[in-house]
């Protein structure tokens, strides 16, 4: 099952960085000019907030997610059960106890939307840009920049920016091989001057087998950004293209880790064997098609005990895999307006097309294969424009901005047949086409229009920033096939969500900060996720009871301190976070039933963070970083009664852990850099994480240690050659990675669990032309 290749290898790979500015905000521009640090901790900002530079992400294997990269930040949960954080359906980012669709996403203030595997709002940054074109990554574990555009940030932003280019022409490539085959090449061509029209052109492939079972995970992307000087403005534009196809690992318990192993996995590519299991399966009644329809072919022969060691017919699948094609494009201008003010625009657009497939033995197939093939499929068109005009009046610089995007969705759930019982005809690595039945069809049309006023005022050693935002989201659903699914129409109306917080410096390097931020989460259009993907009944009673939208009160209090050679923070916080909506999907999660969804009562979070990096000299480093995260529910649930004179269920968990959120989270580092060698080695240390509402399960406390180790040589290009060799869990450490693949659910074991990959080594050359 599991495919392990230990071996040293020499990849050939070509990159080399020229100066690289970042395309960000103005008033970073200076920090962004330090290449020393690698890390910003928000100098000036009346927020917890850091940033992290390109080199910061360029020292992980090549491909590595810019998520991964920023786990070792303070209060950053990041997961995934792959070494490069970037299997779409385990990846999972939360931020002082919020998870990742409480966060806002960014790329160059283009809105990525709330990290949701069902892709009803935006896409995966991987998606959206290679690594090696991120200038910078900045991470915001309030609820972020006042100007983010987000209507769902309720724990923090994540804003990532694209690279300058400003070292003229040339070309930067790499290429590297490591474990389980992985391939990757990535090329870029750099072309123009600083001052005048520059840009680039970026391709990236990559392939890699999957570390466990059988499958690839593949793909490809083209990156292209251009910035063009017209008189005292200028204009930039950034495209992308990306196609990736990933085939699942499968969703595991405790229970089954116990009995399969840490390595059990789907079973593609033995196809005998996923036709005998549901035969099985359909043998102990487990078949027949949503609505009623039965599709049924039973065989007697194959009798109701499963082989050895499988006990359900959940234990595996014949296969399931994610498949994604984006295209995202931006066109910019920032131009002066008199002599005090500056215009900035900017307007996208988005589309994406894409499946989720799984090989489901609760349907069979009308060719008499006891088995087919279930997805979910989404057809997104985003087009939005967003601004601002920021100026200066005496001691104040004030900044009035505004964002609208339309937003039209179609999500459908659709069921197609393997060939026949010995050859299954589908390849899960490519769209399906040809459907036998639409279970539901549903079209989402979602129209965002958010504002918010700035008034950053400084008085000598202090700065205060006073603000709010507001927004209006409107929803609407309907139905080429309904499928007992909800339709109708909701609104988000919260236009004053204040932003208040102030900086003062008390030496040159002692900088105290604090602030409250009010934050509204609006409803999201989706039929696996939010107030539609209940049942139309359920749809009906969620508006009849008035249910409210999540809401955030985020106090913090924290003091930086910087001398050159050492460079932290530290911070208190407290968030009140009230009407938490609650989804509750019962059944396994391939048979894809409505959930229930409901106000739930508050969370009370009360945490700790610090972060430093020192520099020691002679080359050496030492970076770490602590949180402490108490996060509570403050309520018990209460579910209604199924039926008219039914007795409501109460499910005890107020005063327990949130789940997906460790107390503890510890991570350090020792690098070293001189003009030949470099190396980092970093150890991630997380706590015990629930994953049950009554905290009765749970996942036990894991400490992983990545590596890399490389060295230059200048061969007369245009930069140093670059030999780098990267291992990710260092000492081959059996954990669970994700939690919470298929939810959460109230008590119980529950097959939503993937483990982490076992130790995998990547070799890699850089260089520059």
């Amino acid at each position: 099952m599991r495919r392990f290749t230990t071996c040293l290898f020499l990849t050939t790979s070509l990159l080399a960085m020229p100066a690289w500015a970042q395309n960000a905000p103005a008033a970073d521009e200076a920090e962004a000019g330090e290449a020393a640090e690698i890390i910003v901790f928000g100098r000036g900002e009346t927020r917890q907030v850091q940033e992290l530079k390109s080199e910061d992400l360029l020292i992980l294997a090549p491909g590595t997610s810019p998520l991964k990269a920023i786990e070792k930040l303070p209060s950053v949960n990041f997961q995934s059960a792959d070494p490069f954080g970037t299997y779409e359906w385990s990846q999972r980012v939360s931020i002082r106890g919020f998870n990742q669709n409480q966060l806002g996403f960014t790329l160059d203030g283009i809105p990525l939307g709330d990290g949701t595997y069902g892709n009803h709002n935006g896409l995966h940054v991987s998606r959206a840009v290679s690594p090696e074109n991120i200038g910078v990554t900045r991470v915001s574990q309030g609820a972020g920049s006042i100007g983010t555009q987000a209507t769902n940030n309720l724990g923090g932003t994540l804003e990532f920016f694209t690279m300058d280019p400003k070292g003229g022409f040339g070309l930067d490539a790499n290429a590297s091989y490591g474990s389980e085959n992985t391939i990757r090449g990535f090329a870029r061509v750099n072309f123009g001057e600083a001052g005048g029209a520059r840009g680039f052109v970026s391709g990236t492939y990559y392939t890699a087998d999957k570390w466990k079972g059988g499958g690839k995970q593949r793909g490809w992307m083209i990156n292209a950004k251009g910035v063009v000087p017209i008189g005292s403005a200028e204009v930039d534009m950034y495209i992308s293209r990306s196609d990736r196809a990933e085939q699942d690992y499968q969703d595991l318990s405790l229970e089954m880790i116990r009995r399969l192993g840490y390595d059990w996995d789907n079973f593609f590519p033995n196809y005998a064997l996923a036709v005998n299991v549901a035969d099985i399966a359909a043998n102990r009644g487990a078949t027949g098609l949503p609505g009623g329809t039965s599709a049924t072919r039973l065989n007697p022969a194959a009798g109701t005990a499963y082989p050895a060691p499988i006990l359900t017919a959940d234990d595996a699948y014949y296969d399931a895999s994610g498949l994604r094609k984006d295209t995202l494009a931006g066109l910019g201008v920032t131009a002066p307006v008199g002599e005090a003010a500056t215009l900035k625009l900017k307007a996208y657009y988005h589309d994406n097309d894409g499946q989720g497939t799984w090989g489901t033995p609760y349907v069979a197939s009308p060719t008499g294969v006891p088995m087919s093939v279930r997805t979910t499929e989404y057809d997104l068109r985003r087009l939005g424009i967003f601004g601002s005009v920021t100026g200066e009046l005496g001691d104040h610089i004030i900044t009035i901005g505004g964002w609208y995007e339309n937003n039209k969705f179609n999500q459908a759930r659709r069921f197609y047949a393997y060939t026949s019982r010995t050859e299954p005809g589908r390849d899960h690595l490519k769209f399906m086409r040809n459907p036998f039945f639409t279970q539901w069809d549903m079209n989402f049309t979602t129209d965002t229009f958010q504002y918010y006023v700035q008034d950053k005022i400084s008085l000598g050693d202090a700065t205060i920033s006073l603000g709010w935002k507001g927004f209006n989201v409107e929803n609407e659903a309907d139905a080429t096939v309904a499928g007992g699914r909800a339709v109708g129409d909701l609104k988000t109306r919260d236009w004053f969500q204040p932003h208040v917080g102030g900086a003062y410096k008390v030496t040159d390097a002692v900088e105290l900060f604090g602030g409250f931020t009010q934050v509204t989460r609006a409803f999201v259009s989706s039929t696996t996720s939010g107030p539609f993907s209940t049942s139309l009944d359920g749809f009906n009673a969620f508006k009849a009871r008035g249910v409210k939208p999540e809401q955030s009160d985020t106090y913090e209090l924290g003091a930086r301190y910087n001398d050159g050679r050492f460079n932290g923070v530290m911070a208190v916080y407290y968030v009140n976070f009230r009407n938490r909506l609650l989804g509750v999907t019962t059944g396994a999660g391939i048979v894809g039933n409505p959930s229930i969804l409901q106000n739930v009562g508050g969370v009370r979070s009360i945490g700790f963070e610090a972060a430093g990096d020192l520099k020691i000299g002679g080359g050496f480093g030492v970076f770490a970083s602590y949180s402490y995260t108490d996060a509570t529910y403050r309520d018990d649930v209460v579910i209604p009664p199924a039926a008219a004179g039914g007795a409501a269920t109460i499910v005890p968990i107020k005063g327990k852990t949130v789940v997906d959120t460790p107390k503890h989270l510890l991570r350090g580092e020792v690098s070293y850099d001189s003009d030949t060698f470099f190396g980092r080695v970093g150890v991630n240390y997380m706590s015990k994480r629930f994953f049950t509402f009554t905290n009765d399960q749970f996942v036990s406390e894991r400490a992983l240690v990545d590596a890399t180790i490389g060295y230059r040589f200048d061969a007369g290009l245009r930069s140093p050659i670059e030999i780098q060799l990267n291992a990710t869990n260092l000492f081959d450490k059996k954990y669970v990675a994700t939690v919470g693949s298929n939810g959460f659910g109230n008590s119980g074991d529950n097959q939503t669990l993937l483990a982490g990959s076992p130790m995998q080594i990547f070799g890699t050359i850089k260089v520059g032309f």
